[in-house]
């Protein structure tokens, strides 16, 4: 009996996390704004029931198992500030993206699945307030009409969560697949619904972008305390590694020394952008002060992949800034010059281009992860071995240990490919074709289109060396910006946005 009551209970949970994802999916498909609304109300109610029937039994919620009173005031406090934070953005719908923003970088160790995992619990509590503001506004509208018509971009991001969701079914790790659909995949595809339908203005990104520029200035001058004191704040596995480094690496309050890299790279390109398109003196001169303090920031992070993504956003704005021919001979000359380092001078790099283990060694260890990767795509080319498999997987076949086998391949493609098979890579390729194809129509236009190509290039190419497409809210409020700046009107044709709503802007975007 207790057997056959386990199996249901894992079989709910897998139709659940199907169910979930459709659900959200609906919410961005949805013809209707009150089917879109229910879409997204019901996701909202699904996602904390799967995950606490995922961790019900475990270790990590025994104190609040046993003490049901201490469980139920937890609840009552989490709905309270929702409740409180929806009513705030009823009355002013425009503070939401700048709550959004302002909760983006803060993550909070949380227990599941016998894993620590680092979660954006003040920006789950963002969406789930803009869900239940926006919701209940919409069920109670006489007017049905939807803004935004769903075409390629939106279908394909639907598509890879309801995929990914199926495809965690028969994973191998089917907890690891359950959390990510239910920590990343659904929240912030609800993310990308309130954002897309703002009403963005350049003010507004202007202010979004002063709030962030704020946040990266505080975290690199905790930055700085870290490496004065060669001591970091979070993170103790970290420190045990950089023990065996020569040099310090610093992650301020991320836990991670490259996702804080990615997010002062995703600002420094907003401010590189204004400093851009101004023609204001103090703006230059202010702009390029803040540059100079985040740049000094990225380089104590020693986060190679977020040298490369800044790199690659800058060419983007170059590029679309002045003219493609001269941006695309600087960055052949310097690739080049790149190359010729590596040839003539390896030892300068620690590289010996004839030993694989160097080269593993100058990669951080990514080499061999991109190789155990392709064995396992290879085995499985089809389907894959299913959504969050990677690391449980990596670990079996190739017979290394736990720290060996990190949470993915470090290159989205070779994860994707692995836990995916051929399906879930022909859906990540063409969603990137049409989220390039999105942002990059009419990106000279607009400073804004335009800082949200190259972020989203710059974002783009540190998924390629490091990990988190999908999985990060960065990609998703990049799309949502993106798609709703498409609507933007040009200079001289007004200040302030046209309806998220015009249908022939929106299809253009495409």
């Amino acid at each position: 009996m207790i057997h056959a009551a386990t199996d249901l209970g894992d079989a709910l949970d897998r139709l659940g996390v199907v169910a979930v994802a459709v659900l959200a999916a609906a919410a961005l498909l949805a013809p209707g704004l009150r089917a879109r609304a229910a879409a997204s109300l019901g996701a909202l109610v699904l996602v904390p029931v799967l995950l606490l029937a995922d961790i019900w039994d475990s270790s990590q919620v025994a104190s609040l198992r046993d003490r049901p009173a201490l469980f139920a005031g937890a609840a009552v406090v989490a709905i309270l500030v929702v409740a409180a934070l929806a009513l705030l953005v009823a009355r002013r719908p425009l503070l939401l993206p700048l709550l959004a923003v302002a909760a983006l970088p803060f993550r909070i160790p949380i227990s599941a699945g016998g894993d620590t995992a680092n979660l954006l619990v003040p920006l789950y509590l963002v969406i789930a307030a803009g869900v239940l503001a926006t919701g209940v506004t919409r069920l109670r509208a006489e007017d049905d009409d939807a803004p935004f018509r769903p075409r390629a971009l939106e279908w394909l991001l639907c598509g890879a969560v309801v995929l990914y969701a199926i495809q965690a079914v028969y994973s191998d790790d089917f907890a690891h697949g359950l959390q990510n659909v239910v920590f990343f995949y659904v929240p912030f595809a609800l993310l990308f619904g309130l954002l897309r339908e703002v009403p963005w203005t350049q003010r507004l990104a202007l202010q979004c972008l002063g709030v962030l520029a704020a946040l990266a200035a505080v975290f690199v001058c905790i930055g700085f305390v870290e490496y004065a004191r060669k001591e970091l704040l979070l993170n103790p596995k970290l420190v045990a590694a950089s023990q065996f480094q020569t040099y310090f690496r610093v992650n301020s309050l991320f836990f991670d020394p490259n996702i804080y890299g990615r997010f002062l790279v995703t600002v420094m390109l907003g401010i590189t952008t204004v400093i851009l398109w101004t023609r204001r003196t103090r703006d230059v001169l202010a702009g390029v002060a803040l540059l100079a303090l985040l740049w000094a920031g990225l380089v104590l992070s020693f986060s190679q992949s977020s040298f490369a993504a800044l790199l690659a956003g800058l060419a983007i704005l170059a590029g679309l800034r002045w003219a493609w021919r001269w941006t695309i001979a600087a960055v052949g000359v310097a690739a080049v010059v790149a190359v010729g380092i590596v040839v003539l001078f390896p030892s300068a790099i620690n590289l010996d281009l004839g030993s694989s283990k160097s080269a593993d060694k100058a990669t951080s260890g990514r080499l061999d992860l991109i190789k155990g990767g392709g064995r396992l795509f290879a085995d499985r080319p089809v389907l894959g071995w299913g959504s969050g498999s990677f690391p449980a997987v990596y670990r079996r076949e190739e017979q290394v240990s736990s720290e060996k086998a990190t949470t993915a391949s470090h290159t989205i493609p070779v994860t994707v490919a692995a836990e995916q098979g051929v399906i879930g890579l022909a859906v990540y390729l063409a969603l990137l074709v049409a989220a390039l194809a999105r942002l990059f129509a009419g990106a000279r236009a607009l400073p804004l289109r335009a800082y949200v190509a190259a972020a989203f290039v710059a974002l783009l190419v540190h998924t390629m060396l490091y990990a988190a497409f999908l999985e990060d809210p960065l990609t998703w409020a990049l799309l949502a910006v993106g798609t709703a700046a498409a609507v933007l009107p040009r200079p001289g044709e007004g200040d302030e946005a046209a309806a998220p709503g015009v249908a022939s802007a929106h299809d253009d975007a495409d």
